[in-house]
């Protein structure tokens, strides 16, 4: 039971990203799930729960700087700790 609170509250929008202002690292020392429509994803590079989206890479694709194209997602989106 101590282990629960020894984690950080997750956040409403948490980017997997380190440059995004929406990265927050003490989360990433955790194990953590997205739950989206239903089935668990883990491919999600980042979520929002509260606008109900997660950005998620589209395939092999790639933008013109090297990064994985990311697409958008909407539906029910839960985040959790394993």
């Amino acid at each position: 039971m101590t282990e629960d609170t020894a984690r950080p509250a997750l956040p409403d929008r948490l980017s997997a990203e380190a440059g995004s202002k929406y990265h927050v690292p003490a989360i990433f020392e955790h194990d953590i799930g997205i739950r989206f429509n239903g089935k668990e994803r883990f491919d999600v590079q980042e979520y929002c729960i509260s606008e109900g989206w997660v950005l998620v890479p589209a395939g092999k694709t790639l933008d013109r700087k090297g990064n994985p194209l990311m697409i958008k997602l909407k539906g029910t989106v839960e985040a959790f700790y394993r």
